[in-house]
């Protein structure tokens, strides 16, 4: 070898290696999908990890999927270890108790990481392992990003959980808001029930994370700052949680990868048959179960609108669960009287290319943050919180102008707020520019 070919081989940048570890549920996957895939076309080298067994069928042909369509990416499956008998909890959430027992067996990962070739440049862990990763992270000598799939004002009510749980009364039955210093009030309505409670396994697991959260390097958000402006600027400004949160980077929307299911076609095609801005598009997301009333309820109004509809219908948490045939939740009156104006269907579909499409005039969604984030890139309306955060979410989306029950906003914000998202994501935008400063950062260490 010449002397000229030694020192280009020499001098040729070590490329930064970043692991991703989602937890349970497709509301966490999926922004650590985007991420990975984003973060794959920089030129990182990314190793996905992920749990087994995962919790639903969703999440297992997701991750195929991707790997699939991504053959440079690293995956290391490790196996959860078995439930601990002595805490077995009333919880009988799936989801809950998988980040129970993901948290039990990340100390397993270490010799995986360890022995990883090149060696890694840093971690992208989800919120509820804070507290598991961060000694593996400082063991391995590397920093941890954590990466929040939630909004920022949610995200600090996380980050202030601990103090609020140590006053006790914080969640009073008296009370009607939260106060967190340097943001605006949260009502008490929009406070998710389990938070009340701090022997409830997931404010357990919130709680035991956000007391590690000053740990991280940062904290990257699907979030974009003309989308919650006031919580973005109270953060990084230092009025609000100074001490307890690392840095903020929000890099959202997150743009979706293409991932096509066998029966993309015929929802799709039936879609491009539509009139423009003529369809309501009804989710409730990947863990929204529907009751037999709710389903009844929905129906008729459905029915009785006149509307064109694309519904997607779940009946249990868990996707494998779901046994039940269309015709039988929803009747097959239904299905004859709506057969020319709508399709109900199960089952995972590409949501961001219905959101997309230019047919769709409205969107019946739970308000989950990733729906949000997709929704917001199309400035299209969404409405109706169900659990979790996503009554935080609500207000977020009512005050940025895209609540569709909310007629004086008017579409014009709606508009501006979905044209502030697609220059969010643009090539120069903020989601891809912050991202690549992170990179920026682990190819200046690496090298």
């Amino acid at each position: 070898m010449s002397k000229s070919s030694t020192t280009d081989s020499l001098a040729q940048p070590l490329l930064p290696h970043i692991a991703l570890l989602p937890c349970a549920g497709m509301g966490h996957l999926t922004p650590f999908l985007r991420l990975a895939s984003m973060l794959s076309s920089k030129n990182c080298l990314v190793t996905l990890i992920t749990a087994s067994p995962s919790v639903s069928a969703a999440e297992s042909i997701h991750i195929s999927l991707f790997l699939s369509q991504h053959p440079k990416v690293n995956h290391i499956e490790f196996q959860l270890l078995p439930s601990n008998p002595t805490t077995i909890t009333t919880v009988d959430d799936p989801f809950f108790l998988q980040w129970q027992s993901t948290n039990r067996s990340l100390h397993l990962l270490y010799p995986s990481l360890a022995s990883l070739s090149p060696p890694l440049s840093a971690i992208f862990s989800d919120f509820v392992v804070a507290s598991s990763i961060t000694p593996i992270a400082g063991q391995l000598g590397i920093p941890n990003y954590i990466v929040s799939s939630t909004s920022c004002k949610f995200l600090c009510l996380m980050a202030y959980l601990p103090i609020l749980l140590s006053n006790d009364s914080s969640f009073s039955t008296l009370a009607t808001q939260v106060n967190i210093p340097g943001l605006a009030p949260f009502p008490i309505t929009s406070i998710p029930p389990p938070f009340r409670n701090p022997n409830h396994l997931f404010t357990s697991l919130i709680a035991t994370s956000a007391q590690d959260l000053s740990s991280a390097k940062g904290i990257l958000m699907n979030t974009f700052n003309e989308f919650e402006p006031e919580t973005l600027a109270a953060v990084s400004d230092g009025r609000a949680l100074n001490s307890i949160l690392p840095p903020i980077l929000p890099i959202g929307p997150l743009q979706a990868f293409e991932l096509k299911n066998d029966h993309d076609e015929y929802y799709l095609s039936w879609l491009d048959n539509q009139p423009k801005e003529s369809v309501v598009y009804v989710s409730f997301g990947s863990r929204t179960a529907m009751s037999d009333s709710q389903i009844r309820e929905l129906s008729k109004g459905l029915d009785r609108s006149g509307y064109r509809f694309l519904w997607v219908l779940k009946t249990s948490k868990v996707d494998r669960d779901d046994t039940q045939e269309v015709k039988d939740m929803v009747g097959e009156s239904f299905i004859e009287r709506t057969k020319n104006k709508g399709i109900v269907m199960k089952g995972w579909v590409s949501q961001q290319d219905i959101l997309q499409h230019p047919v769709i005039g409205g969107f019946v969604n739970h308000c989950g943050w990733n729906s949000v984030m997709e929704a917001a890139r199309k400035g299209i309306p969404v409405p109706w919180p169900q659990h979790g955060d996503q009554s935080v979410n609500a207000e977020i989306v009512d005050k940025a102008g895209l609540g569709i029950w909310e007629r004086k906003w008017g579409w014009g914000l709606e508009e501006l707020v979905g044209e502030e998202a697609r220059k969010a994501t643009g090539l120069d935008g903020n989601s891809e520019k912050v991202v690549m400063e992170v990179v920026e950062y682990l190819m200046q260490k690496s090298n």
